[in-house]
């Protein structure tokens, strides 16, 4: 039995990392595999069917917390954009000396990440590069650098990049601890590949008026901000912030007081723009946000995280941590090995996987182990572009060829990642809440 829910699992993950060569949606993937290691350890195993049942019911919940959280979180992203309040940063950005620019978008885009989160700030500087470096050559790099910068942003802050968001929902990591510990390390991640870039990159910004690519995929155009931009962005980066001061005071799940934050923004939304017709109107509101978010990507996060679910409550799990632990021993070398693979395989099952692995009785809220998941996870991805959600997107925007980020970016991200990575593990021990 424990076999062939292992076999399901491994030919879902490689169908999941070959999403685009087969041409299956890795949603659809992840829920098919998710269901069926939930139904082979329901028919076969000995386990009796009510406990199978609380078991489910348990780790349902769990999942849930995640998914509404998400879905509150992309809403508020996605009705800030629409009212184009981004603009509002990005317009303010003048300098045409390439490096200096390039300076200045990879650290808009580092914070800009913490307070978002990776895929839609990737997004969004993307959008902005097409309009400030017209020179495509330029503009690769440009991209590729907002690659590491946006997941570098996201690995320290408990908001900034959906596996850190799993592990500080799960318990396993807090608020202060996470942005004190990794924040040093997360830009030492985006400050090397910068600092070698500094003396190796080559070229100008172009004319724009020799470079019209792009132009068509820019949304938003050149025209003024959105009435009620400027509102709109201030509620809804308040109200992203606020989750975490939230959780701090009541005591209550992430996700309700990322809810909280929706309604209000939600509210605020269908008072503004009171002349414009209920179609016009709709891009404004938060219902129209509903409909813009990625809700495959969410319902692959529930698959997934429902897949693994099912080899937890077998022990499987914790089988394998065991194994780990016999045969390589330091958890430090296991977690750098976890981080690059998540430049191969997607990063959300592997942490779900690694949550599964460590028990929180045996590596307490901000233990070591949790904290460098956070950053290696996070950060790793940026090594492939196929190994990260924003690297996938702005794959995608800009037709980046998958062996062009090879020989260009992955070794400056893999220097970043290991000179972040060095950083954390010197700091640690004068950082640690459990030595």
């Amino acid at each position: 039995m424990e076999a062939t829910v292992i076999i399901i699992f491994v030919i879902g993950y490689l169908l999941i990392a070959l999403e685009h060569p087969i041409k299956v949606n890795k949603s659809a993937t992840a829920i098919v595999t998710g269901v069926l290691c939930w139904t082979i350890y329901a028919l076969v195993s000995e386990t009796p069917t009510e406990q199978i049942l609380d078991h489910l019911a348990a780790h349902f919940g769990e999942i849930s917390e995640i998914l509404f959280f998400l879905l509150g979180a992309m809403t508020i992203v996605e009705l800030v954009d629409g009212y184009e309040g981004f603009r509002i940063i990005t317009d303010r950005i003048k300098t045409k000396n390439a490096k200096k620019l390039l300076w200045i978008i990879c650290t808009i885009t580092f914070f800009l990440s913490a307070i978002l989160d990776n895929l839609t700030t990737a997004i969004v500087m993307v959008s902005l590069v097409r309009r400030l470096v017209p020179s495509r050559d330029m503009r690769l790099f440009f991209v590729g650098m907002i690659v590491i910068a946006a997941n570098a942003g996201g690995a320290w802050s408990p908001i900034g990049d959906v596996t850190t968001t799993m592990l500080w929902i799960g318990g396993q990591i807090s608020t202060v601890n996470i942005i004190k510990t990794l924040i040093l390390p997360s830009i030492v991640c985006m400050v090397v590949p910068l600092l070698y870039l500094q003396f190796t990159l080559k070229g100008e910004l172009g004319d724009a008026n020799q470079s019209t690519e792009g132009a068509e995929n820019n949304v938003h155009g050149s025209h003024a901000p959105v009435k009620g931009a400027k509102t709109m962005l201030f509620l809804g980066v308040g109200g992203l912030i606020a989750v975490p001061f939230f959780k701090t005071v009541t005591h209550l799940p992430p996700y309700v007081g990322m809810l909280l934050s929706l309604g209000i923004i939600w509210i605020v939304s269908e008072l503004m723009n009171p002349h414009l017709s209920e179609r016009e109107k709709k891009r404004y509101t938060a219902a129209g946000a509903l409909g813009r978010i990625d809700v495959a990507s969410v319902l692959f996060f529930l698959g997934i995280l429902l897949a693994v679910a099912a080899l937890q409550s077998m022990g499987l799990l914790h089988r394998f941590a065991a194994y780990l632990a016999e045969t390589i021993g330091d958890n430090r070398v296991i977690i750098t090995l976890i981080g690059i693979l998540s430049a191969v395989v997607d990063n959300v099952p592997l942490v779900a996987a690694s949550m599964g692995m460590y028990s929180l009785a045996d590596f307490p809220t901000d233990n070591m182990i949790w904290e460098y998941l956070a950053y290696c996870a996070g950060t790793g991805g940026s090594i492939l572009i196929i190994g990260s959600a924003a690297g996938v997107a702005v794959m995608g925007m800009e037709k980046i060829d998958f062996i062009w980020y090879l020989k260009k970016i992955s070794l400056l991200a893999f220097l970043g990642y290991f000179a972040g990575a060095i950083v954390y593990l010197i700091i640690y021990p004068y950082l640690a809440v459990h030595p």
